[in-house]
């Protein structure tokens, strides 16, 4: 047997099981994004594993698979796992009585899982089996780490809704176009391939009809790899959406959502491989707040919004939005198109309060995460 160790710099044995979280961040959605590190008594790192795609093994599974492949004993290690062992049958066994068979004798978890089908199920049955389960504090850096980077299946699993990631590059004076409609480009490269990094973490990306007639974008990922092509899904009361539209690509989910029934356009939309949902509101228009709670139903994690000011507005009017990705570019435009129509406005106490949760610059341009005052420690 091989008494080889691998030995990772000084790092806490939670940090690494993090950075395998990350490597799983493009990977298995709608699972959560989990990493895991097995260590031996002394704490030498003996392996290390992260989720998979879905239906495939999750993280502490493949670190048992590298464990093995090693050529080491789990009989007596220490697991860290940045997320509840998972307890039930999914589309895969449940990784706690993984952990039990392979006699690991202590398990320390950065976060207990939501998921009602877990819940604290994989810890009692991880302590009952005589395996000693430690959990850290919720404000644990680890755990606060773990949230953040699952916050649309938290989001998911205690709310019944996806976390609404809306995304607008503007100009400093917060023009997203010009007057005419023209935006290519107001942000720079990096600005835009970040962007697109966003679009990929996505469980889907949703835009609206205004933006398809006057834009015509394709709306995928393009500017950096990814593993699969996020859901796009399309906010169109009347189905007005040409069956020539470039977002109808070849493999691509197209989820459209109408109020106003029409068979004829809804069979051409549908021969194009489009998925319809009628989810009517007010005024003949799409019930936004029922349209999030069907896509939480369809499994989609992080909602991604790129739509027109007006779209925009409708999303922020009703408080559906949880985050804010702004780009905005060192240039001013004048009169234009802005990022949200909301107003106008009677008084300063009826403006929709933002909190900064991280602020940073990306070659001429800055990236703006804000969220809705209240909800910047969510899920706290």
């Amino acid at each position: 047997m091989s008494q080889e160790f691998v030995q990772i710099s000084t790092f806490p044995p939670m940090v690494l099981a993090h950075e395998q979280a990350n490597l799983a961040l493009l990977l298995p959605d709608p699972n959560p994004r989990v990493g895991c590190v097995i260590t031996n008594a002394a704490g030498e790192v003996l392996a290390q594993g992260h989720t998979q795609r879905v239906g495939e093994a999750h993280a502490e599974v493949m670190a048992l698979r590298a464990l093995r492949a090693a050529g080491h004993e789990a009989r007596g290690s220490t697991v860290y796992v940045t997320l509840e062992p998972c307890a039930h049958h999914g589309r895969t066994p449940p990784c706690c009585d993984a952990l039990i068979e392979a006699g690991v004798a202590r398990v320390v978890v950065a976060q207990q899982d939501p998921n009602p089908k877990v819940a604290g199920q994989g810890l009692a049955r991880m302590r009952a089996a005589g395996i000693e389960v430690e959990v850290l504090p919720p404000d644990h850096p680890s755990a606060v780490a773990t949230r953040e980077l699952n916050i649309g299946f938290f989001s998911r699993m205690t709310r019944g809704l996806p976390w609404v990631r809306m995304k607008i590059a503007a100009s400093l004076d917060g023009q997203t176009a010009l007057d005419n409609g023209a935006s290519q480009w107001i942000t720079g490269d990096t600005a835009r391939s970040d962007g697109h990094a966003w679009r990929a973490r996505a469980s889907a990306v949703l835009t609206g009809i205004g933006t398809v007639l006057e834009d015509n974008p394709l709306l995928d990922v393009r500017l950096v790899e990814t593993p699969r092509q996020p859901l796009l899904v399309l906010v169109d009361s009347k189905l007005e959406t040409p069956p020539t539209a470039r977002l109808f690509t070849p493999g691509r989910q197209v989820l459209i959502y109408a109020a106003v029934p029409d068979a004829a356009k809804e069979a051409a939309l549908r021969a194009k491989g489009a998925d319809i949902v009628y989810c009517p509101g007010e005024r003949q228009k799409v019930d936004l707040a029922a349209m999030l709670r069907d896509l939480a139903a369809r499994e989609v994690n992080e909602l991604h919004v790129e739509a027109g000011h007006k779209l925009n507005g409708s999303f922020v009017r009703e408080g559906l939005v949880d985050e804010f990705l702004l780009y905005l570019a060192p240039k001013l435009i004048g009169a234009g198109r802005g990022m949200v129509n909301i107003g106008p406005l009677t008084e300063l106490s009826q403006a929709v309060a933002l909190e900064f949760h991280q602020v940073e610059r990306l070659g001429p341009d800055l990236r703006i995460l804000a969220r809705r005052r209240g909800y910047a420690g969510w899920p706290g």
